[in-house]
């Protein structure tokens, strides 16, 4: 089958043909989408260079004419994958499934079919670009308390889910662990089932956003009925900066 153009995870790879039933059971190429895009992220967490060729290689395996069996990833490649993005799975929520386990049964592979990636057609892992809103800018105290008047809404928050929309970043915050600095054209009301966008979250990394189980806060306006985030930071307790933000918010005249 021609790997579908919508499977931003394996985009840009040197081959076009995959394999179905791909190395992971998965017989259609909407099951394929469905499943490879919520890998995405760890992708964008760059926890091992070679993270995205092993998923295409278990999503995406290359097809070669001169093969009857399905190319499987090397052992060392398995294991290597396993040992560096474990942790980070379970600090960022994604699923733990035997996908993280060295599929061949020793290191020269099952039955001496597989392959080692090295041979066959080259990945390009190219440096995802950092989300705007992600970005580092040393933000002094007056910085973070003048974003707020550029922005609709100012809110700390924890992240009870994270999901992507065509192409975009969907962050669902925890309801009962909201604490409200600004609203402009919104009520209390409508943030009981708040949901908060970071445009162009697939093909931008946010590390600022490498743990859902600390709190953030996050700025934003509201485009077009959505509530999109133009600045995110993990709250650090006890930070001079944001311990007067929370001081100088009650007082603020924009």
């Amino acid at each position: 089958k021609p790997i579908p153009a919508p499977m931003l995870l394996c985009r840009g790879i040197e081959y076009q043909s995959m394999r179905l039933p791909n190395l992971l059971g998965h017989e259609t190429v909407q099951e394929v989408l469905e499943q490879a895009s919520t890998w995405i992220p760890l992708v964008q967490k760059q926890c091992h260079p070679d993270t995205r060729k092993f998923l295409c290689s278990l999503f995406a395996p290359v097809c070669i004419d001169d093969l009857d069996e399905i190319i499987q990833p090397c052992h060392s490649l398995c294991e290597e994958v396993k040992e560096s993005c474990a942790p980070v799975m379970s600090a960022f929520g994604l699923p733990r499934t035997d996908m993280l386990r060295a599929l061949p049964s020793s290191p020269h592979g099952s039955g001496g079919d597989s392959l080692p990636l090295e041979n066959a057609p080259v990945l390009h892992n190219s440096a995802p670009k950092v989300c705007d809103a992600c970005k580092n800018k040393n933000d002094d105290d007056n910085d973070i308390v003048e974003n707020l008047c550029k922005n609709d809404f100012a809110l700390k928050i924890k992240v009870k889910e994270i999901a992507y929309i065509n192409g975009d970043t969907k962050i669902t915050p925890e309801t009962k662990s909201k604490t409200i600095y600004k609203l402009n054209g919104l009520t209390e009301r409508d943030l009981r089932k708040i949901v908060l966008w970071l445009k162009g979250g697939l093909q931008c990394t946010c590390d600022e956003m490498n743990d859902i189980n600390v709190p953030y806060l996050v700025m934003g306006q509201k485009q077009a009925g959505e509530l999109v985030i133009t600045s995110l930071k993990r709250w650090q307790k006890g930070q001079r900066a944001f311990k007067r933000f929370s001081r100088s918010i009650r007082k603020l005249q924009c």
